[in-house]
């Protein structure tokens, strides 16, 4: 029996968050510490096994509730039912047809959950994986991260913009350029994968009591700059180019500008909305022991720079005193 065994990694922002839902530039980065898995092989009839995540079944009440707390309402269910529907419409809008025949699917995720590391399109992003393999289907990987994003929105009304899927399709080190033209021209957006030794020095702090949905977050501001509110869409400009200015810093190996434009982003990210006094603690923390800090993602987890290993150990101690799980991630 043929096995496929496919995963998907966590996205850390490090410049140009939030812009990519405005048709701005991101630099993002996935790391191997953590992985959505699925595997899936040839079955009698379709099957989706429930992940321990999805599990309804608990010792107490105080189980339930504890449950809710650490891994909210939605498990990775419904993400894999989407994406095989979403699949299949790919198959039949391209006039595609395949025997490969019905298959078990099965799925898991190490992925700290709702602390902005796109643990969710990772989810979905390993099962298209798995899927294009077992029918032997090719898609293009700068379209896969607009199906992917597709699926999550229009399927499961799941508010989002395409940074996390474009990062977790191509893997390691990505600048994305969001510009309407691009799309205009190409039908995507414009991915220049970069080295990934031009990143040095790089951590991830995380803490899953500030965990939040990203749409929650972001709901609001979307509104404002749809009323083409001056301030919001000039600070917009702003953050996406920082992550212009940061590719460039990445590139000719200028850490220290990198740090700067690293914390000039989530300044900028905070004079658009309330970050939130945790999240403001992640930063301020990191700050204190020399750091650059930024928002990873939506919330609860930031990644920067350090100078050497004597920081790294400053910065670890303040932030694992506030309670922060902090690591030098393995990029690629």
């Amino acid at each position: 029996m043929r096995i496929i065994r496919t995963e998907a990694h966590p996205r850390a922002a490090i410049a140009g968050n939030p812009s990519d839902g405005y048709g701005g530039k991101t630099i993002a980065f996935t790391f191997r510490d953590f992985a959505a898995r699925v595997i899936l092989y040839e079955w009698h009839e379709m099957e989706i096994v429930l992940s321990e995540n999805d599990r309804c079944r608990f010792p107490s009440l105080d189980g339930l509730v504890e449950d809710v707390h650490l891994h909210g309402y939605y498990g990775g269910l419904r993400l894999v039912k989407a994406s095989i529907k979403r699949f299949a419409d790919y198959l039949r809008e391209n006039g595609i047809s395949t025997d490969a025949g019905s298959f078990s699917i099965r799925y898991g995720s190490d992925i700290p959950r709702q602390v902005g590391l796109a643990g969710s399109s990772a989810i979905v992003t390993a099962t298209f994986r798995a899927l294009c393999e077992f029918h032997g289907v090719v898609i293009a990987k700068e379209r896969l991260p607009s199906i992917i994003l597709a699926t999550e929105r229009e399927e499961l009304g799941i508010a989002a913009g395409l940074q996390d899927r474009v990062a977790q399709v191509y893997g390691g080190l990505v600048y994305m350029d969001f510009a309407p033209e691009h799309f205009a021209r190409m039908g995507h957006g414009l991915y220049e994968p970069l080295p990934v030794e031009c990143l040095r020095n790089i951590y991830v702090a995380y803490r899953t009591n500030l965990s939040k949905v990203s749409g929650a977050i972001h709901g609001n501001l979307r509104a404002r700059y749809d009323a083409g509110e001056p301030e919001v869409i000039r600070t917009i400009g702003e953050i996406a180019d920082v992550a212009a200015a940061a590719r460039e810093a990445l590139l000719a190996g200028r850490q220290d500008e990198l740090r700067r434009l690293v914390d000039r982003n989530v300044d900028l990210r905070a004079a658009l909305y309330d970050i939130g006094p945790g999240n403001r603690e992640l930063v301020e923390a990191a700050r204190a022991a020399g750091a650059s800090a930024n928002m990873a993602g939506s919330g609860g987890c930031i990644v920067g720079c350090y100078d050497d290993e004597a920081m790294f150990d400053r910065l670890r101690a303040h932030l694992e005193r506030i309670g922060s799980r902090v690591l030098s991630p393995r990029i690629g």
